[in-house]
Order: C-alpha cells, then structure tokens, then sequence
C-alpha cells in the first residue's frame, strides 16, 4: 500500500514555476517554431496565399521537389559508438573563405513580396552567423544595399544571362565592384518552368489589389499595411513588370544560352565562377575540364523541369568523378540540419537552403531567418553529437545508406553508388 499524506505548501510553490508572458508577439511565435516545417506553418498563417505558394510551390505536379525531400527521409545514418563528441566543429573553407556552418542561403527572386525587409533580412542575419548570402538577378534589394547589410560578411551574386547581355554583363561588374566573391552561373532556366500555383492564383509582379486578393488578405492585414507603406519593388535586372513570374522569366531569360557565355562570364569575373543547375555526370566533367570553381547540384528546387534528377541521389556519383578538382555543392529539398550532414558525409562541400530561409523570413522578418539558422545549426550540431563525429571531416560516406525507391528499370537488383571512404 502506498503511505498517503497531504501535500506540503513548500513542495506545491517549487512545482508552481510560471513563465513570464512574453509581450512581443514575434519572439512569442518564433519561440514555438521547433523546425522548419513549424516556421512553415507560421509562414502560411501570415503570408497571403498568392506569395506563400509561389515560395512553396513547384512546378507541374511538384514530383521533383517531393522526391528531393523523400530522398532526405529515405535515408539511415550509422554511428559510431564510444567516441566523445562533447563539442563540435561545424565549420568549413567553402570557394576560398570561411563558413561558420557547411550551408548558406541560396538565391531566391523576390524576397520583398515574402516579407517586407527581404533580402537585407537575409544577407544580415547570414552575417551574423558567420555564413554566405547568394543575391539572386531577381532579387528586390540592390546589389549595394545588400553590401549594406552585410558589410562583414561574404555575399556571393546569382547571375542569369538575360536577352540583353549587358545587362547581365552590367550586374556582374556591379556585384565585383560591391565586394561579391563568387558568382552562381545558373543554368537550369532557359525557359520558365509550369509553375501552376502561380496561374491559378492569379500572382503576379507587383501583385493586383483584385477580389481575390482583398479577400486573401482580410485575416493578414499586416502584410499589406507593410506593403504598401513600404518603397516600391525595385528589381535589379527588369525594367518592365506586370505578368506572371513565368511570363516574366520568358521575357528576360534566353534560350539560347551556351558555353560560349560562360566563357564570357569567367573572363569578366575576378573571383570564384560556380555553375548551379548541374544535373547529370557528363555536364559535371565538362564544367571542371573547362576550369570551374565549383557546381551546385540542384533542379532549381523543383520550380523548372519537373521529374528532374534528384540531386541528392546524384551526389554520390558526381563527387567519385570530379569532387577531387571542384568544390560540389547541393541544393533542393532541405528542410532539416541532418539533410546536410548527410550530404557531407557524401562528398558535398556545402550546401544552400532556399525555402527555409523563406519560410523563416515570413515567419518573423530578420528574426525568423535567425530562427532557421539557429534551428538548422542545432539540428547539425545534435546530429554529428550524435553519430559520434567531432569535425566535418571525420564525416565519411560509411555513415550514410541511401534507402532506395526509385530505381531505374533494369537496374532494382543494383544498390546505390557510394564511394568508398578511401576515395
């Protein structure tokens, strides 16, 4: 039997620990966000549908992108008992300059229609953390501004050849004289991708007051308020607005980008040359004999092509054939800090997160890109405790399976590819 009594008043006061009340909404929010898919969550809330989808979305039936993150989850780490971890060393040397943490934020069009203090939002809080912003050719803040923000810091320019190549010549120059190290030659965008939330929103840039709209907006009055009291949407690379981001791709963007402009662009740029939008072996080799920097495996976070290769998937083979003369990168599809150690361990130099920091922008402005920083450094942080690794280098494919679903037809009997560790 158990000896029953009546509670102590003592004992009852050390159980009674109430938390203050935390007055300021933001912080409150962002407290609760454990993850990215909570910032997610909170970035729907208070973000009109029309420019949470665009961010959200992918293009036709969005296959690429929900493989990219099925090929994160289908995977099984393997570590290593009995070998302390009591703290970590996250960082690395990425294109010849330092990175606190293997990510940094990668370049995303028209950060100011997510949240009103866009991409200055970003490039300060990746300042503050120690790692690179990519400004993306679409972005609504100025290559200078962005220097503003991030005086510190490295930044590194996205660049599309546009019709007009002075004016992709022009912007290179501009984001050299700013101080940018490393320009992201992207080649995966001749022509716009089906992105169908978009059309069937109706979003447009800048976006209409229409019916739809209002009526979006009535439960997120905020996001119009700083809208439109805020300085018109500039954009460094358009002269002309109005349409669809698909329409306005076509219209700028040319399909008849070649080799030939990359050469142009590796002339013209001082610093480190990246080609982002690589997708198969072959393109790989070719861009590392022609003297590349580095290349981003990536299908344009499954905005472009959709069924494209999933780049996570191609890691492995890419770095057994050139990861010994370029820098490999990835992007597509992260959503969690155990997405990127997981890349390493597979080769992958460094890796870029896109709708994270999106949705973190959304979510709370500079702070909420604060909070995806800090949840994805945690999360890298617990998982290398955790495998028992104490440097990024101590991470080796050995602790690493990728979990197969999609095999190729005449190959389901084949594992995937892995190099070894001594390779």
């Amino acid at each position: 039997m158990v000896k029953r009594q009546l509670p102590k008043i003592s004992e009852l006061m050390e159980l009674m620990q109430f938390k203050r009340p935390d007055l300021n909404a933001r912080r409150r929010r962002l407290d609760k966000a454990l993850t990215i898919s909570d910032l997610r969550a909170i970035a729907q809330r208070r973000t009109p549908r029309a420019a949470f989808d665009y961010t959200d979305g992918a293009a036709e039936g969005e296959l690429s992108l929900a493989r990219a993150r099925q090929a994160f989850e289908d995977i099984e780490f393997h570590p290593s008992i009995l070998r302390p971890a009591e703290s970590v060393d996250m960082s690395t040397t990425i294109l010849g300059g330092p990175s606190t943490m293997p990510f940094g934020i990668a370049p995303t069009g028209f950060a100011r229609l997510m949240q009103t203090e866009g991409e200055s939002a970003g490039a300060s809080a990746a300042g503050a953390a120690g790692i690179p912003f990519t400004l993306s050719t679409l972005g609504t803040t100025s290559i200078e501004d962005v220097r503003a923000a991030n005086q510190n810091g490295r930044n590194w320019f996205q660049l599309y050849v546009m019709r007009d190549r002075e004016i992709s010549y022009g912007l290179a120059k501009r984001a050299a004289a700013a101080g940018f190290d490393t320009i992201m030659f992207t080649v995966d965008t001749p022509v716009a991708g089906a992105r169908l939330r978009d059309k069937r929103n109706g979003f447009s840039i800048p976006p209409q007051l229409t019916l739809t709209t209002i009526i979006d907006a009535i439960p997120r009055p905020w996001w119009w308020f700083d809208f439109l009291t805020t300085p018109k949407l500039e954009f460094a690379s358009l002269s002309t607005t109005g349409g669809t981001v698909g329409e306005l791709l076509d219209a700028a963007m040319d399909p008849t980008i070649s080799y030939e402009d990359l050469a142009v662009i590796r002339d013209l740029w001082p610093g480190q040359v990246v080609v982002k939008g690589v997708q198969n072996v072959e393109d790989a080799k070719r861009l590392v004999d022609l003297g590349v920097d580095g290349i981003v495996l990536s299908n344009h976070g499954g905005r472009q092509l959709d069924r494209a290769p999933v780049p996570f998937h191609l890691l492995p083979h890419v770095v057994r054939e050139v990861g010994r003369d370029a820098t490999v990168m990835i992007d597509t599809g992260i959503m969690n800090g155990a997405d990127i150690v997981a890349s390493v361990a597979l080769g992958a130099k460094f890796a870029l997160v896109g709708r994270a920091y999106l949705y973190g922008l959304m979510a709370g402005g500079r702070a909420g890109v604060d909070k995806t920083i800090a949840i994805l450094r945690n999360e890298i942080e617990r998982t290398m405790k955790l495998l028992g690794v104490a440097s990024l280098e101590e991470l080796e494919p050995k602790h690493v399976t990728q979990l197969t679903r999609l095999v190729p037809v005449g190959q389901e009997n084949r594992a995937v590819s892995v190099p070894a560790a001594s390779e």
